[in-house]
């Protein structure tokens, strides 16, 4: 696989599948390589170029890689990325629209030395429509594309989410569909070209809030931690911090009903009903904010969870990585970096019986594996190693 994306969106994608057992080259330019690896602090490892060590933004999405540096703007630099892309399946990039294809590395550019090749191009709106030329990013993306306009306290100003939501969708929506066209190369012998857009994944995830716009009519608004459509389903305040509480069917409202000893609300007519509950929940939250206020949170906590009720806390990042699931599930992934020591990674979500995920490298330092990929893979010589880096082309 020829990763030619940098940041967030297309390395999350390539990382996903580079766990999963491909074999990702990661293509950075010489010196700088990756603008993520600025992002920091927290920096670890050794300093090298203009960067204090490997930051940890960096570290987050290029594990399972192997990394070439070289110069996209020289002849020599492109060929080598065609050789590259003659011998593999897969290639990702999230250049603007039009940027490789004046390089001679678009589509039909590639297409012409591996028809078999799936080219998965990312960008901020797509390849085509009036802002395919503007450059994208997930803060100004969680904005335009409706997120921020859903997310944050009624009053007040809106919220982005916490995590860059928009590309980490992207990447998850690439690498589903990158597998899904090679699966289709294996009954048609082709390869294809895929658009992923980061405008079209966050209107995709707004799910449920897009369809109450277009079916209802009526424009979403923010709503604090309440559901559009569910009631209750939301944070209620214990006497010591908050908590998260739902009761998504009409089953789990007669058991929260009876739970705190009110079985007069499932015939109240404000509540009887889902639909009522919604409409009526900020007199449904004042009545469950004083009930929940009289104990502390691990002790409701415990009888919820007893009770059979949808609960749970809301924990810090810390609390998360000492989960009592953490072991069984292997929340936390370790592996030995040649400068940073052992780094523990995020775990997979996805659990196969017979081919598991893994860590298979390392983040890769910048141009690391150079010499692996020119010589060993295509052929070059030491010596032309010597007169590239020479020039500047590594």
């Amino acid at each position: 696989m020829l990763d030619m994306s940098r940041a967030l969106a297309g390395p999350y994608c390539t990382m996903m599948l580079g766990d999963m057992g491909a074999d990702v080259i990661k293509v950075e330019r010489p010196v700088h390589g990756d603008e993520s690896r600025n992002w920091g602090p927290p920096f670890v490892g050794q300093s090298y170029g203009p960067y204090p060590g490997e930051s940890a933004y960096y570290m987050a999405v290029n594990r399972s890689k192997r990394s070439l540096a070289v110069d996209l703007k020289s002849p020599e630099g492109q060929e080598i990325i065609r050789k590259i892309a003659a011998r593999s399946d897969v290639l990702v990039e999230n250049f603007r629209t039009g940027s490789l294809e004046k390089l001679g590395l678009g589509y039909e550019d590639i297409k012409k030395v591996n028809p078999r090749l799936v080219y998965c191009s990312i960008s901020g709106y797509g390849r085509t429509g009036p802002y395919k030329n503007r450059p994208g990013y997930d803060f100004i993306i969680q904005a335009e594309g409706g997120i921020m306009g859903v997310t944050g306290p009624v009053e007040g100003p809106p919220y982005r989410v916490g995590v860059s939501i928009v590309d980490i969708t992207t990447g998850m929506f690439a690498s589903t569909a990158i597998l899904a066209a090679l699966r289709a190369r294996d009954e048609s012998g082709e390869g294809q070209l895929i658009d992923l857009s980061l405008l079209d994944s966050i209107v995709a995830l707004l799910a449920n809030v897009a369809s109450n716009y277009l079916v209802g009519g009526t424009e979403p608004k923010r709503m604090g931690n309440a559901h559009f459509n569910i009631a209750p389903y939301e944070v209620f305040r214990a006497r010591d911090r908050w908590i998260t509480l739902g009761a998504l069917n009409d089953r789990q409202w007669g058991m929260l009903c009876d739970f705190v000893e009110m079985p007069e609300l499932m015939d109240d007519s404000r509540f009887a009903e889902n639909h009522s509950r919604v409409a009526n929940r900020e007199e449904l939250a004042e009545i469950l904010n004083r009930v929940f206020s009289t104990r502390d949170a691990k002790v409701w906590l415990e009888m919820l969870q007893e009770a059979g009720i949808p609960s749970g806390p809301i924990n810090t990042v810390e609390d998360v990585f000492n989960h009592p699931q953490r072991e069984t599930r292997e929340l936390v992934q370790f592996i030995e970096h040649p400068t940073a020591g052992r780094l523990g990674f995020p775990g997979f979500p996805y659990k196969f019986s017979e081919t598991p995920a893994q860590l298979h490298r390392p983040p890769p330092m910048l141009g690391e594996h150079n010499e692996e990929v020119l010589v060993e893979l295509l052929g070059y010589s030491k010596q032309d190693l010597v007169s590239l880096k020479k020039a500047g082309i590594i």
